[in-house]
């Protein structure tokens, strides 16, 4: 008689509340602990804006790192979900039959329904087709969606675009929505219930199954599944999500217009999603706070906070393809490592590198960018001159480049060593 032994590889219980309960209950610490902190009405603003983000870099990463699927056209659901908000909420303003009884903290579901509806009809004939074909389909879809935003005013508005007010309606949980303190409540509430639904939409079959489309269709079709539903499933969720983002955008903003479905947000949630790291569920979530603080901070600093963002991206996609998260999971495997003290000062000559890189390329270009301007401006960074006409400025500039990458080069080289 032969003893069998079974071995469970399920996940522990308390595996399970560490890696799918902890970080939301943190989540929502976190989000009910920032009114105690008494921040202003602008950092309200900037909070708002990026939960909004939050949502909408999510359901880009339901596309592009779950399913793999390149959209440039992502911005169509967001901005059609948040038309369709909008509508409701001049609906629920005039008071006109059932509406009358809706409250307005329920906008995104009504968004969450548009973009669903726009993702099944767009896409049938999209996702019949992958990779390139699909990116280049959705960036026509996109160009023509925008288009019509202009083209059929009675739904879009034209360049007004459609504008609402929010304090309408029966009151959720006694909030009026008038002041932008109870507007982060329900934007946070919002990003909260979102957050977890694409997170649980991921442990589904269909989430599972999106990843094996991504990495291997062909096996997928052999075991009996239809990669071309599976995609199509998904991205009908995509788009809902991506509507529901656009619902909570409705609100926050109370006017939508076309240029939301244009193709610079759609690049902009591509940006979000692939430097937070797409191979990850909170990578787009760090993406999102980190490039809409750039967008709302760093114009205030410098003219060219566009050229940094792209270089941003740049570096992200030559030295960690796995984004912030990518970095964030690696230092933790490293603390964690026998030989952490060799990673980490490997790790640290490689930081220090990359800022002296960093330091001597925004010398050039800010350098660049005030005596393109013509007006005679002087860049001067703690208080020190450096002027263009000025060699010792572009040999500080060139030096400094030149140091970073060399010492970045040797770090590198330093862990193929050790790797070998």
């Amino acid at each position: 008689m032969t003893d069998t032994l079974s071995i469970s590889l399920a996940p522990s219980q308390s595996e399970k509340f560490r890696t799918r309960v902890l970080p939301f209950l943190i989540m929502a610490a976190v989000l009910v602990a920032i009114p105690l902190t008494g921040p202003s009405r602008t950092t309200y603003s900037l909070l708002n804006a990026i939960g909004i983000n939050m949502v909408f870099a999510l359901s880009y990463n339901m596309l592009l790192g779950r399913a793999g699927l390149l959209s440039f056209g992502h911005a169509v659901y967001f901005g059609l979900g948040g038309y369709a908000a909008m509508h409701a909420m001049q609906a629920i303003e005039a008071g006109t039959g059932l509406w009358s009884m809706f409250p307005v903290f329920a906008l995104p579901l009504v968004g969450f329904a548009g973009g669903a509806l726009a993702g099944a009809v767009i896409g049938w004939p999209s996702c019949r087709r992958a990779g390139i074909p699909f990116a280049m389909i959705s960036l026509g879809i996109a160009e023509l969606v925008a288009a019509a935003g202009f083209m059929f005013t009675s739904l879009f508005g034209g360049e007004e675009g459609v504008s609402g007010d929010r304090m309408n309606g029966p009151e959720v949980f006694g909030l009026s929505l008038g002041p932008i303190n109870e507007v982060y409540w329900f934007i946070a509430a919002w990003t909260l219930i979102g957050t977890i639904a694409m997170f649980a939409f991921t442990r589904t079959p269909l989430g599972k199954m999106g990843e094996a489309v991504r990495d291997n269709p062909e096996r997928v079709e052999f075991v009996g599944y239809d990669p071309q539903r599976v995609r199509y499933l998904i991205f009908i969720f995509a788009g809902g999500f991506a509507g529901l983002a656009g619902g909570m955008a409705a609100v926050n903003y109370e006017i939508f217009t076309p240029e939301t479905l244009s193709v610079i947000p759609s690049g902009f949630v591509l940006l979000m999603a692939y430097v937070g790291g797409i191979r990850y569920f909170a990578g787009p979530m760090l993406g999102a706070v980190l490039l809409t603080y750039m967008q709302s901070n760093l114009s205030d600093f410098t003219e060219a906070w566009l050229l940094y963002l792209g270089l941003l991206f740049m570096m992200i996609v030559m030295f960690a393809p796995s984004g912030l998260a990518g970095i964030l999971v690696s230092v933790l495997h490293g603390v964690q490592s026998s030989d952490r003290g060799e990673i980490l000062g490997r790790w640290a000559r490689y930081a220090a590198g990359a800022l002296l890189a960093f330091v001597g390329i925004v010398i050039t270009i800010e350098v660049a960018v005030r005596e393109s301007s013509g007006f005679g401006e002087v860049f001067e960074p703690f208080g020190f001159a450096l002027a263009p006409d000025n060699p010792v400025t572009w040999l500080l500039a060139l030096g400094l480049v030149g140091l970073g990458g060399w010492i970045m080069r040797s770090s590198g080289s330093d862990k193929e060593e050790a790797s070998s």
